[in-house]
């Protein structure tokens, strides 16, 4: 802790005296004010070290280093009436001296980063990284389930024509979370609670749309859906087109899916395979709380009707995302480890599968390129095919069935636009082809594992040699 001096126009400075501020709760203007303040200001700085820096507004941000915020510094504007009176008592008693051994006997070292002072600035908020005077982001920690809340929050403090509807998604907050608190603070016209019939409340959704709202569907588990298949289908995918282009169906199609945790064969369902042969709507499946939060903002304002796939065993899945606002694209995929060997392609719960993989695959000597593809529907065929025409041999790690599944379907457009960049025959890794069973030991053997994707891996590279 240190005391901070500030001199000439210092943004913040009024009633400095009372006010303080925590490191983890800074929030941070944007770089054309703070640029603009930082010319402005002077700043004397009193180190526990006893050495005192005085800054006239230099502008050479990268002179000073900013390291980490030390928590409840206090800021003093010298220009303050009070504070003048203050020094001039003190060193009329003889007691300035003293004021200043105590200034300089802090135990912790002040690094100043010219910014300007905020109460109260939220829980959990914090400076993620700080290099020089640019500070890259400023970040919350969030679950999975809390990063589509807060996508969804977003979209109707936004936009008042997006609503929400669905079985218990009111005043019980849906069967994860994702709509807790909503009906509170938008009601229960925004946010309907619906009865146990997915056909009806689809198809009424899917109304509401080409009337010009933005509604949120979800589904209690993905395998409810098949009970719309004929609203999704019929009518969801195609009216557009069969209307001449007079409606638009902007509609958003959601819910927990996936292999869980002994929950049966109905509850187990994987319906990427089901729905990615209807022309007409886009698939996204999400994989951490950062592409979760942007991928629900993007379906939501998206034109196209929209399936978002969130897998049940990710809902508790932690990362802290930027507190400013930001979207992710619905059609790209995502580079997450670049390599040189081969070419893994997976998305959903996979990824953490093939990441697992991953580890044991570079204590091997190998390389792997992991690319989440996060776009079931259309692939983006852009960064597959430059992964494929760097690496020239693939691996497909998914969690739906074998046959007719998003493997399948995957291999199919590599085989087709990148055949003659690849060295060996693709290889897909998914489901057997078997009702999930409720036994536990039963149902792992049913889902790729990551000793099955490095025995894969290292038999697909012995072929290239």
């Amino acid at each position: 802790m240190a005391t901070i001096f500030q001199g000439l126009g210092g943004a913040g400075a009024a009633a400095a005296l009372t006010n303080s501020f925590d490191s983890k709760t800074l929030l941070l203007p944007s770089s054309s004010r703070l640029l603009a303040e930082r010319k402005e200001s002077s700043f004397l700085v009193a180190r526990s070290d006893g050495s005192v820096n005085l800054n006239l507004g230099s502008s050479n941000g990268r002179g000073r280093r900013v390291d980490q915020l030390i928590t409840n510094a206090v800021a003093v504007n010298l220009s303050s009436p009070l504070v003048l009176c203050l020094f001039c008592f003190l060193s009329k008693f003889g007691l300035f001296f003293i004021y200043s051994c105590f200034l300089f006997c802090f135990r912790r070292r002040l690094i100043l980063l010219q910014l300007p002072l905020h109460r109260n600035l939220g829980k959990g908020r914090r400076i993620n990284d700080v290099d020089g005077c640019h500070v890259k982001a400023i970040t919350h920690e969030l679950l999975l389930f809390e990063a589509l809340r807060e996508g969804l929050e977003e979209e109707m403090d936004r936009d008042p024509h997006v609503c929400v509807m669905g079985e218990d998604v009111g005043h019980y907050g849906g069967s994860y979370k994702v709509s807790k608190g909503l009906a509170e603070k938008y009601g229960d016209l925004r946010v309907l609670d619906t009865p146990i019939a997915e056909n009806s409340f689809t198809g009424m959704g899917i109304g509401a749309a080409m009337t010009g709202l933005r509604p949120i569907v979800e589904g209690m588990n993905m395998g409810f859906l098949l009970l719309a298949f004929n609203q999704i289908s019929n009518n969801c995918g195609m009216l557009h087109y069969t209307s001449g282009g007079q409606f638009t169906i902007p509609i958003v199609i959601r819910g927990p899916g996936g292999v869980g945790r002994q929950l049966g064969a109905e509850h187990s369902q994987r319906l990427e395979s089901y729905f990615q042969s209807i022309p007409g709507i886009q698939m996204v499946a999400c994989s951490t709380p950062y592409n979760a939060k942007g991928l629900m903002k993007a379906a939501i304002r998206s034109e196209n009707p929209v399936i978002l796939f969130e897998h049940v065993l990710l809902y508790n899945l932690k990362e802290r995302i930027p507190d400013e606002e930001y979207i992710c694209n619905l059609e790209e995929a995502e580079m997450v480890r670049p390599g040189e060997h081969v070419t893994i392609l997976t998305y959903s719960r996979m990824r953490y599968h093939v990441m697992q993989a991953a580890k044991t695959l570079v204590n091997k000597g190998y390389d792997p390129e992991v690319i989440d593809i996060r776009s079931l529907k259309p692939f983006d065929l852009h960064m597959i095919g430059n992964s494929v025409k760097k690496t020239h041999c693939v691996l497909i790690v998914e969690e739906c069935m074998r046959t007719g599944g998003i493997g399948a379907s995957l291999t199919a457009a590599i085989t087709e636009n990148f055949h003659d960049y690849l060295d060996a025959p693709i290889v897909c890794l998914s489901s057997q082809d078997v009702p999930t069973p409720y036994a536990g030991t039963l149902e792992e053997w049913t889902v790729v594992q990551p000793s099955q994707i490095v025995t894969a891996v290292e038999q697909l590279c012995q072929k290239l040699q």
